[in-house]
């Protein structure tokens, strides 16, 4: 199992759905950050995690 690091969140209901989240993520993942958008349903929002080392 590997521990994930929330790096942003945006909300779900933004006008250009997960474009920010989309766009966000791209940038740290130039960065060298390995960056991907998750859908939390319970928050209603898409998060930007980073997954760390193994567990």
């Amino acid at each position: 199992m590997r521990e994930r690091e929330i790096l942003d969140s945006f909300p779900a209901g933004h006008p250009r759905g997960s474009w920010p989240a989309e766009e966000r993520a791209a940038a740290l993942r130039e960065q060298g950050e390995s960056a991907t958008v998750v859908m939390d349903l319970d928050t209603d929002s898409f998060l930007i995690v980073s997954e760390g080392a193994a567990v």
